[in-house]
C-alpha cells in the first residue's frame, strides 16, 4: 500500500480508541448534513473500544499522530469496513486509499472472500472513491448503499491444456446473462480458454479468434445459453461496443470479451474479470476477479482447481 512520506497504516486495538473516536468525529462532522444523519457522531470511546477489542481496526499515522482510521467487523464471508475516516486537513493525500488497501490485506490474511461497506447516495464523491478502489454497489435501501469488493483468485497454468481446462471448469458456474472480461498479452491463452468454455457449454462451431469479425455468436446445441465471443481490440470506444449488431440477446447468452478491460465493464455491473499472464518459461497465471452481487457466495475454488 502507498502512504505519504512518514506515514504508516497498522492494526489498532482498544488502546487506540480515544484517537480513533477523534478521527471519526472530525471526519464525519466535516461531511455535508445528511437525512437521516449518520450515527457516526454518536460513537464514544467505550463503543469504539468495544469494537476494536472484538474485531480490531486500522489506523493511519503521520508524524506519530493518528489521522485516519476504520473499524473492522466480520459479516459472514466478508469483512465490513465501518467508520472509515481521515481528518479533514489530511484528506486527498492517499490515506483513505492506504486504509482500504490495508483492510484488503487483513481480509486476505484472515481468509475472507472480500470486503463490504455502507456508503450514502447523497455523497457521490465518496461513492466514486470506492468505485475507484474496486467496490461495486450490490444493494440499496433508500440512500444507503451496500458496496462490496471481492478478492481475486489466482492459479498457475503450466500448459495450454491447463488453460483450456480452466475454461471448461468456468462453464460450470456461468449462466445466461453472465459477462466474462478477458485480458492479457498476445499469446496469453485468451482464445484457448474461451475454446474450452465453448466446448463445455455445448455450443455450435469451433471457437477461434474473432478478430476479423469483432464478434461471433455460437448458438447452444444443448438448450443452454449461447456463447457470444467478442474481440474488443479494434473497437474505438464503448459506443462501438454497445452498437455491435449481435443477433442474440446478451441476457440469454454467456458473453466473453477479449481485450475488454477498461472498455467492456459498461456492459454489466456484475461480471468476472479474468487476466492471463504468460511468463518467460511459457507458464501462464490466471487471475479471476468476481465483481458484483451475482458472485456473492459463489465458490470459485473449483473453477481454479483449488478446492
Amino acid at each position: 500500500m502507498s502512504v505519504p512520506p512518514g506515514g504508516s497504516v497498522s492494526l489498532a486495538g482498544p488502546e487506540r480508541a480515544e484517537e480513533v473516536v477523534h478521527v471519526i468525529h472530525a471526519a464525519f462532522a466535516a461531511r455535508p448534513a445528511l437525512d437521516p444523519p449518520a450515527p457516526a457522531l454518536e460513537e464514544t470511546v467505550d463503543s469504539v473500544g468495544k469494537a476494536l477489542a472484538e474485531h480490531g481496526g486500522l489506523i493511519a499515522e503521520l508524524g506519530g499522530q493518528v489521522v485516519g482510521s476504520l473499524l473492522l467487523e466480520p459479516e459472514d464471508r466478508l469483512i465490513a469496513l465501518r467508520r472509515v475516516g481521515v481528518l479533514p486537513e489530511h484528506q486527498h493525500h492517499g490515506l483513505a486509499a492506504a486504509l482500504a488497501a490495508g483492510a484488503e490485506a487483513v481480509a486476505r490474511e484472515r481468509g475472507f472472500d472480500g470486503m463490504a461497506l455502507e456508503a450514502r447516495a447523497e455523497l457521490p464523491g465518496t461513492v466514486h472513491f470506492w468505485n475507484l478502489q474496486g467496490y461495486a454497489e450490490v444493494d440499496r435501501d433508500g440512500p444507503h448503499l451496500t458496496m462490496v469488493k471481492l478478492l481475486p483468485h489466482a492459479r498457475r497454468l503450466p500448459t495450454a491444456e491447463d488453460t483450456r481446462a480452466l475454461g471448461e471448469r468456468l462453464a460450470r458456474v456461468l449462466r445466461a446473462g453472465d459477462l466474462v472480461i478477458l485480458s492479457g498479452d498476445l499469446g496469453a491463452g485468451k482464445t484457448t480458454l474461451t475454446g474450452g468454455l465453448g466446448a463445455a457449454l455445448g455450443v455450435r462451431g469451433q471457437v477461434t479468434s474473432p478478430t476479423f469479425v469483432i464478434a461471433r455468436v455460437h448458438p447452444s446445441l444443448v438448450d443452454g445459453p449461447d456463447l457470444v465471443h467478442v474481440d474488443a481490440y479494434r473497437l474505438g470506444g464503448t459506443a462501438e461496443l454497445d452498437d455491435l449488431d449481435l443477433d442474440t440477446d446478451l441476457d440469454d447468452a454467456v458473453t466473453v470479451v477479449e481485450w475488454g478491460s477498461g472498455l467492456a465493464e459498461m456492459l454489466a455491473a456484475e461480471r468476472l474479470e479474468l487476466r492471463l499472464e504468460r511468463a518467460a518459461d511459457d507458464v501462464r497465471t490466471a487471475t479471476l476477479t468476481p465483481v458484483g452481487r451475482r458472485w456473492l457466495g459463489v465458490d470459485l475454488g473449483p473453477v481454479l482447481g483449488t478446492t
